[in-house]
């Protein structure tokens, strides 16, 4: 048995299905269909019960591992899904026996979107040895491994495997220039063998790294250490199977891919191909095609529960302006949704030329969670909001980024920017330059106290530590002590099927439309999408759960000469906080309202002197632009 010169084995055919050869070097595959893929397309919508009837299926093929675990996951289960993320672990492990599993840690971001205590970091990653996860995939937004240190010495101590991720990004079309050249992530990797990594992944958040660059990185990365490197890409520029098919050449160890129906667009690479493309070759993945194709025809009749959440408004799968505007899918579609919630999404295209400036004025940062986020909030706030002057509505999180709380930024921030931001700043107006986690104080007690009524062991605590009113609203969903809203239960295939029969109807002219005095009890309501417009249809469905929910928008004033004491929302988003209470006495400029947009948070502060009269609403609550927060009786 020989190869020539490419690697091909020299034989006038290779019978698939027997005596089929064992390659010398198999490329090793990670599936991540059951994270990253359903995160990429169906904004990490998938339930676990959509998993379970292929996890066995999935088990039988030879995975490397499955990263089904971290990123968004945690966050959007507690939050849209009514599912406690731990349990996720403990389903799938029941069914897939054989292969690791692996996670996304943002150091110490950990899941969430901002630097946590040591104390939550060290209970959380041991939590996550304990329900057993065995890959710790860790990176650090701005490629900052001091945020490595306290969860590396927890997964260390139980001998689990560590892989250093080093966040792939460029302010050019290709690898190079002053800032992300091949010299930047070598030294980046040499830092992550200093610190132990077990295996190094280029993690190219946005599908930016080109078949060459990449063919040259892993070239140079194999040079420089002995330990295996691992390359993650995502498909959205279209480069994605190219990129991976050399850097296989290159000789890459590991390469991520996910089953066809959950690849492409703004996802990855489907397995499927490259294990065909790879057959026969020194480099054979060794994985059965027709297990494969039997594992995506199961996974292909769930995807109408989630068909909705694609973006049906683009007939291209691919997205070429990402090498010009480097907006990974995740962010560009946080963008799109916020600015059509705020009837602007005619200004997108300002946001993409706006967004160039913010990042370099934020230290010319790498884009993916949570950087992604505060850069592209910001940018938002500075195309719909600066008139008189730049910045004028600065996020929490941008201040917090100033002061150092996320770490050190890739060129140092615009010292105008970091002056203004840092003005009255709690926690000082100088920047830190220590680790961040150094200059948080321990957290997990005070939650454990604050939620000892609602959690029941350590694992609910730390879904309250990483998201306090999200997750005492989950726990209470969890124990019975709210009933669970209609929008966070699970659609069965029924239920999309009769949406799919009125859209029908609809299209052929076989309903029509008639009055009704009064709503009928146990309404299911359905999201209906027709000719790329969306309706919210309410179908009366004798099996439905609960009673009918009532919907109501609230009229808002459009005359604002008379109510401009009041605060309105500048943004959609969910109250965090009142900082007063109705009664309160307040001076212009004290801070009334936190809100959430984005998962980033803004200061909405009173426009005038005056008496808080009335609040219409609570933390927890999601709001519409222009909802007035709090009602102010001016003073003379």
């Amino acid at each position: 048995m020989t190869f020539d010169k490419h690697g091909v084995l020299e034989m006038k055919e290779v019978n698939y299905s027997s005596q089929r050869p064992k390659a010398k070097n198999p490329i090793k595959i990670q599936d991540v269909s059951f994270r990253d893929g359903h995160q990429s397309l169906f904004a990490t919508r998938g339930r676990t019960e959509d998993m379970i009837p292929v996890a066995k299926m999935m088990d039988d093929i030879g995975f490397y591992s499955m990263e089904m675990w971290g990123g968004a996951t945690f966050d959007v289960m507690h939050r849209y899904l009514n599912e406690d993320p731990w349990e996720r672990i403990h389903t799938l492990k029941k069914h897939i026996k054989k292969t690791p599993f692996s996670m996304l840690l943002r150091g110490q971001n950990l899941v969430g979107y901002r630097n946590y205590a040591d104390d939550v970091v060290e209970a959380f990653v041991q939590r996550a040895c304990d329900n057993g996860i065995d890959i710790f995939r860790v990176f650090d937004a701005l490629n900052d491994f001091r945020n490595f240190e306290t969860a590396v010495k927890v997964i260390k101590k139980n001998k689990k495997h560590f892989e250093g991720a080093i966040c792939y990004s460029l302010t050019e079309p290709r690898m190079g220039g002053k800032t992300y050249n091949l010299d930047y992530y070598l030294k980046k990797a040499k830092q992550l063998e200093d610190i132990g990594a077990d295996t190094i992944c280029i993690k190219d958040m946005a599908g930016l790294i080109a078949p060459y660059d990449a063919y040259n990185l892993v070239k140079a990365l194999k040079d420089l250490t002995d330990i295996p490197i691992h390359l993650h890409t995502h498909f959205t520029s279209g480069m994605g199977d190219l990129t991976l098919l050399k850097a296989i050449e290159a000789g890459v160890d590991i390469i991520d891919t996910c089953m066809a129906p959950y690849a492409y667009r703004t996802s990855h690479p489907a397995v499927e191909p490259l294990v065909i493309s790879l057959l026969g070759t020194n480099r054979d993945s060794g994985l059965d095609i027709n297990k494969l194709a039997k594992i995506s025809k199961e996974m292909e009749k769930v995807i109408p529960k989630y068909k909705h959440l694609l973006d049906d408004t683009k007939n291209a799968i691919i997205d070429t302006n990402v090498i010009l505007h480097q907006t990974p899918g995740g962010m560009l579609s946080n963008l799109v949704n916020q600015l059509r919630q705020m009837d602007a999404l005619d200004r997108i295209e300002d946001v993409f030329e706006t967004l160039p400036k913010v990042r370099k004025d934020l230290g010319q940062v790498p884009l993916v969670t949570p950087t992604s986020q505060i850069v592209g909030t910001q940018t938002v706030n500075n195309v719909l909001f600066d008139k008189d002057e730049e910045y004028s509505n600065i996020t929490e999180q941008v201040k917090d980024l100033c002061y150092g709380l996320y770490g050190k930024t890739t060129l140092p921030i615009d010292k105008k920017i970091q002056k203004k931001a840092l003005k009255n700043y709690p926690k000082g107006e100088t920047p830190i330059k220590t680790r961040p986690g150094d200059k948080i104080k321990p957290e997990l007690a005070k939650t454990q106290k604050d939620v000892k009524d609602l959690a029941k062991n350590l694992d609910d605590a730390l879904i309250c530590a990483l998201y306090p009113l999200t997750g005492k609203r989950f726990l209470k969903w969890k124990y019975d002590h709210e009933q669970v809203p209609d929008e966070v239960k699970p659609k069965t295939m029924e239920h999309v099927e009769k949406e799919q029969k009125i859209v029908r109807k609809a299209l052929s002219g076989e309903v029509s439309l008639k009055k009704k005095k009064e709503k009928p009890a146990n309404l299911r309501t359905f999201d209906v999408f027709v000719d790329g417009e969306h309706f919210e249809v309410e179908v009366a469905d004798p099996n439905a759960r609960g009673q009918a929910v009532k919907f109501e928008k609230k009229k808002i004033k459009t005359d604002t000469g008379k109510d401009s004491g009041n605060v309105r929302a500048p943004i959609p988003g969910m109250v965090i906080e009142y900082k007063k209470k109705v009664g309160d006495k307040v001076k212009a400029g004290e801070t009334l309202v936190i809100l959430e947009a984005m998962k980033m948070q803004n200061k909405l502060d009173a426009p005038v002197d005056g008496v808080i009269q009335n609040i219409d609403f609570k933390a927890g609550d999601s709001v519409n632009k222009g909802d007035i927060l709090c009602y102010i009786k001016q003073e003379n």
